[in-house]
């Protein structure tokens, strides 16, 4: 089987897959082109594509008999991949759910650390030489133990999320999730839409689907807190970051934790001039080990995939 892969992987999941497959590696960290995109369906029996490898409909219709077989996507998420349009086309399509979880949460309570207490902001507060010394009323944050958390979206990585800060901050957990979840994990209400985002700190963890897109809205943003945070760990576009930065200007919410963005690598100017602002650069699963979880799972459901097995992770 020839198998393209994306992106450069960490070296066991290369070695992984070249002892199996006949692996073509594409060696640049951008997405695939719209004709990268075609070549690889038409010239592949299985890709192991990424964020960002845009697998829309068009794409899957431009190459109306694919030599393709299977999409192993690197990562949980799959709103880059139209699931129907390649199903129509009789390419299956795998994630990587579970090895992401704890990395995942980890970055979640990082942010909001972070932003409750101002931590990047004190830090370029040090690094321009500015800071003048210790005194009592210097930046004055948020102390997050025993405080509200809301969460939106109660799957694997909003349980983690729950139980580090259940645990570690002994926070309020209130969560709000389309169907019912019977066993949280932690003591936790589930509640609706706007009681979640009535909490000091509400984290987004909802997979992005049509959906979800613009869940968190100007109306959704309205309803929270003032005063509160917002930390969004899931997808940039579940988000409206039009929305949010008029939030943020005007004062209604004191502050945001962004690991993703709307259109990134994009970041507004608006956003990155705001101190009261966290912003990674989609650290989730930045791990070594965690990256390699990730690109082993891809190539067992690959591996699956060409001994005719079930799919461990069909989407």
């Amino acid at each position: 089987m020839r198998l393209l892969i994306t992106r450069p992987l960490p070296d066991r999941v290369l070695e992984a897959a070249r002892a199996r497959f006949e692996v073509t590696l594409r060696d640049s960290t951008r997405p695939l082109s719209p004709e990268e995109l075609r070549r690889a369906l038409a010239e592949h029996d299985a890709v192991l594509p990424t964020l960002g490898d845009l697998f829309r409909a068009e794409v899957f219709a431009d190459v109306p008999q694919p030599r393709a077989r299977i999409l192993a996507n690197f990562g949980v998420g799959t709103n880059h991949i139209d699931v129907a349009a390649a199903t129509a086309a009789g390419i299956a399509v795998t994630n990587t759910p579970g090895a992401v979880t704890d990395a995942t949460a980890d970055i979640a309570l990082t942010l909001m650390l972070m932003t409750a207490r101002r931590a990047g902001e004190g830090e370029r507060l040090v690094r321009r030489g500015a800071w003048e010394g210790w005194h009592p009323t210097q930046m004055l944050g948020l102390h997050m133990t025993g405080k509200r958390l809301g969460i939106l979206g109660m799957g694997r990585i909003g349980k983690a999320i729950a139980r580090r800060a259940h645990h570690g901050f002994g926070m309020e957990i209130t969560f709000f999730n389309r169907s019912p979840v019977a066993d949280p994990s932690v003591p936790a209400r589930q509640v609706g839409f706007a009681e979640a985002l009535g909490a000091d700190i509400v984290v987004v963890a909802v997979p992005a689907t049509p959906a979800t897109h613009h869940l968190v809205d100007a109306a959704a943003l309205g309803q929270m807190r003032p005063g509160a945070i917002l930390v969004n760990i899931a997808r940039g576009d579940i988000v409206d970051e039009t929305a949010l930065i008029a939030a943020l200007a005007e004062g209604r919410l004191a502050g945001a934790g962004l690991d993703v963005y709307e259109f990134e690598p994009e970041v507004p100017a608006a956003l990155r001039a705001m101190e009261n602002v966290t912003l990674l650069p989609h650290l989730g699963t930045a791990a070594l080990e965690v990256r390699e979880a990730m690109g082993l799972m891809a190539v067992e459901n690959l591996l699956a995939f060409a001994d005719g097995r079930p799919l461990p992770n069909a989407v």
